[in-house]
């Protein structure tokens, strides 16, 4: 009985705690492709298309390296990230057509980062349209990585999303990287399998609740039994 019940506790603990892997909707988040040589950056120019699934606009962007003057610019994801000042401290970006739904809502994540006593803003498009601004202001001795999440409801069946560099000429570090989309799901399916062991002992429990008065009564009829015998002799 005690076994079963552990079992019964076991499977309704996996019901509640297992949840679909949400896949990136987006290409390349973290900006790993294409690779730049270690310790150093490349710059990509407006309108390029070089950065696996994104396209430059405005100014021109820099994929930085993670090793580029250790340890003051390591990237929060992977070895890459993409500074959005460029070589020009202007005010660079990129975007990514994405597949989505409409009416259904998404969770866009990403992280910025900032050093060297100064804040770093983007701007967060949406259908090419202004949507968000998420400033990290919290500068180090390194660049500090600092994430954000936005939620939108999708209107179309492609979703065009932006980031753009907000922050004045002359600052030449915004930092972009680990950007994540995710379709906001209001109920968590539980794997087939959780759902087959937890009604396997739900069903036995139930089995056990059944036996249970049966063997009462038989219990009862033998103690009458005994105690006439007894009176009987």
């Amino acid at each position: 009985m005690k076994v079963l019940a552990s079992s019964i506790a076991a499977a309704a603990v996996a019901f509640c705690l297992v949840s679909p892997a949400r896949a990136n909707l987006l290409t390349n988040g973290s900006f790993e492709t294409p690779i730049v040589p270690a310790g150093s950056f490349t710059n990509f120019p407006t309108g390029s298309t070089l950065i696996t699934g994104w396209t430059v606009i405005g100014p021109p962007v820099s994929v930085v390296s993670g090793t580029f003057d250790t340890p003051f610019f390591p990237a929060q994801d992977g070895a890459q990230w993409l500074d959005l000042t460029g070589p020009t401290s202007g005010g660079g970006g990129v975007q990514q057509a994405v597949a989505t739904t409409p009416g259904q809502t998404y969770n866009l994540s990403f992280f910025v980062g900032t050093g060297f006593g100064t804040a770093s803003t983007v701007e967060v498009l949406i259908i090419g349209a202004p949507f968000a601004t998420r400033t990290n202001s919290t500068p180090g001795p390194v660049i500090n990585w600092e994430q954000f999440t936005i939620p939108f409801t999708a209107t179309s069946a492609s979703t065009l999303i932006g980031f753009l560099n907000l922050d004045p000429a002359g600052d030449d570090s915004n930092g972009l990287d680990n950007v994540s989309l995710d379709a906001a799901s209001a109920v968590t399916v539980p794997e087939p399998g959780t759902v087959v062991l937890l009604g396997a002992a739900l069903a036995g429990f139930g089995f056990l609740r059944r036996r249970k008065p049966t063997q009462t009564r038989c219990l009862a009829a033998l103690e009458c039994a005994d105690t006439a015998t007894t009176s009987s002799s």
